[in-house]
């Protein structure tokens, strides 16, 4: 009898053991969807840190131009990683450490045939790097005001557009989420509506990057290939995102993601941005293959906001926030400066700045310099100080309450003087008025947080803040300056 138990019961366990595996996955499952990799093994390794030195070696082999601008777009290949992988490395090198929070990859549909655009609404990616989490909330803002868009998670089965990109914004970009889309077939009128309602969902956000997904020619022609592209990407460059659907259309231009391109160049193009490529080639010149074989060409680019530039990364905003923080730590213990060098040549323009103190939501100091007298870092570490304890609208900051503070710093751009008040924009420029030897400023976050009209903005900013009668700003002899402001804050940026 005991011998019979012995031999039932690691069966007994096996079985139970298959039943808590079900259930968890059933219940996982329930509360959101992943989405296992389908090309994990085929067009990039499956085995993590195989993946990870691969992509590491087409970073560090990358050397793309700098841009002046802030990169709004990239198009980038998606073939297996061995033909294309160095080329979509150019692009992704110049978004390396950028705080972006949400990326839209609009991928294209090679399975599947249908017209309009799939999202895939939530859950998570897996690659062999781990899981990419889906940006729900802002799936909510674009699905259900357009027939040609909707939600249909089977578009995303076996289909490599989307996941391929993933791996290489899991090694340059962290804390992000995604918007999984891919492009079926489309009218010229369904990429202008795809274009404006994801303009209408992004709005002033520049924490957004697209990624468009996409090869260019496909044929037999090492040289033809060539010629393509070429015309492909001068359309490109020049945002002619009609003459690029029609030249699609009718073989012209190849480019397997076109119709996803010509919703990103919509958008660029009533933005204002430009496009840039770039690295280009070709299945061919990678491998060496002759005239005959199977031919693809791959280009990475760019579309670039102009005046959007970033003036710091990643690790430039986290070494400033941890300054002004250490710096008035310093101060409440001691009274005395921090002493601080930096070797960062950045750090070490002259920039003005405003820290500004929150606490439980609320503001509890801010002070800056407007115009750069010193490299950024000590503006910062002493503007901090400055802050905490010489607001006078405030008492000073104790050492206890410093760890209920979140700290927001703003690195200014050089004041420019405007003619009028035409010039200003809203929730972009900050604006200084200076009438005799009254002045006030405000940054470009207060119109967004007060929701004030330019009036009423300019009207708050004489009487409040330069002690001027409100429309003061009116007037010939007040001079108007503006700039613009690097936000970030400990909460944004973590630690």
């Amino acid at each position: 009898m005991g011998y019979r138990y012995l031999i039932i019961y690691p069966m007994f366990l096996k079985i139970i053991s298959q039943i808590v595996i079900v259930l968890l996955f059933f219940s996982s499952s329930c509360l959101a969807s992943i989405k296992l990799p389908d090309f994990a093994g085929q067009f990039y390794p499956d085995e993590k840190e195989r993946l990870s030195v691969m992509i590491d070696n087409f970073l560090e082999k990358a050397s793309p131009k700098d841009l002046n601008g802030r990169i709004f777009a990239l198009i980038s290949p998606h073939a297996g990683y061995g033909y294309s992988g160095q080329t979509a490395a150019f692009g992704y090198k110049l978004i390396k450490n950028k705080l972006y929070k949400t990326v839209i990859i609009l991928g294209t549909s090679h399975r599947k045939a249908f017209a309009g655009a799939a999202v895939y609404e939530k859950g998570t990616f897996l690659t062999s790097l781990g899981e990419v989490a889906v940006d729900d909330e802002f799936i909510k803002t674009i699905l259900g005001k357009d027939p040609e868009v909707f939600a249909d998670e089977a578009v995303f089965k076996e289909e490599h557009s989307v996941e391929v990109q993933l791996p290489f914004l899991q090694k340059v970009l962290d804390n992000f989420k995604i918007v999984p889309v891919v492009i079926g077939d489309c009218s010229l009128e369904s990429c202008k509506n795809i274009a404006g309602l994801l303009k209408e969902a992004i709005g002033k956000r520049k924490d957004i990057l697209i990624v468009v997904s996409s090869d260019m020619y496909h044929g037999y022609d090492p040289e033809e290939a060539v010629k393509a592209d070429a015309f492909t990407l001068d359309l490109i460059k020049k945002l002619d995102y009609e003459k690029l659907y029609y030249s699609l259309r009718d073989g012209s231009a190849q480019a397997c993601g076109g119709f996803a391109i010509v919703i990103a160049l919509d958008l660029a193009k009533k933005k204002g941005f430009n496009a840039k490529i770039l690295s280009q080639t070709n299945s061919a010149q990678v491998t060496g293959s002759a005239k005959g074989e199977w031919t693809v060409g791959y280009a990475s680019c760019a579309i670039v906001d102009p005046e959007g530039e970033d003036m710091l990364n990643q690790e430039q905003k986290k070494k400033l926030l941890k300054l002004a923080r250490n710096s008035i730590e310093t101060y409440l213990k001691t009274g005395k400066k921090l002493e601080v060098n930096e070797n960062d040549p950045v750090l070490n323009k002259n920039m003005g700045a405003f820290v500004t103190l929150n606490k439980g939501g609320d503001l509890r100091g801010c002070i800056g310099n407007l115009v750069g007298n010193q490299p950024i870092y000590l503006t910062v570490r002493d503007m901090a100080v400055e802050a905490a304890v010489d607001d006078p609208r405030f008492s000073p900051l104790s050492l206890k309450e410093l760890k209920e503070v979140e700290i927001e710093i703003s690195v200014l751009s050089p004041l420019v003087r405007v003619k009028s008040a035409d010039e200003i924009e809203l929730g972009k420029h900050g604006v200084l008025v200076r009438k005799g030897a009254r002045s006030g400023v405000f940054l470009p976050q207060v119109a967004t947080e007060t929701g004030w009209g330019k009036e009423e903005f300019l009207d708050n900013l004489c009487s409040h803040k330069a002690g001027l009668p409100e429309s003061s700003w009116k007037d010939k002899d007040t001079e108007i300056y503006i700039f613009s402001a690097e936000v970030f804050s400990e909460e944004e940026i973590g630690e």
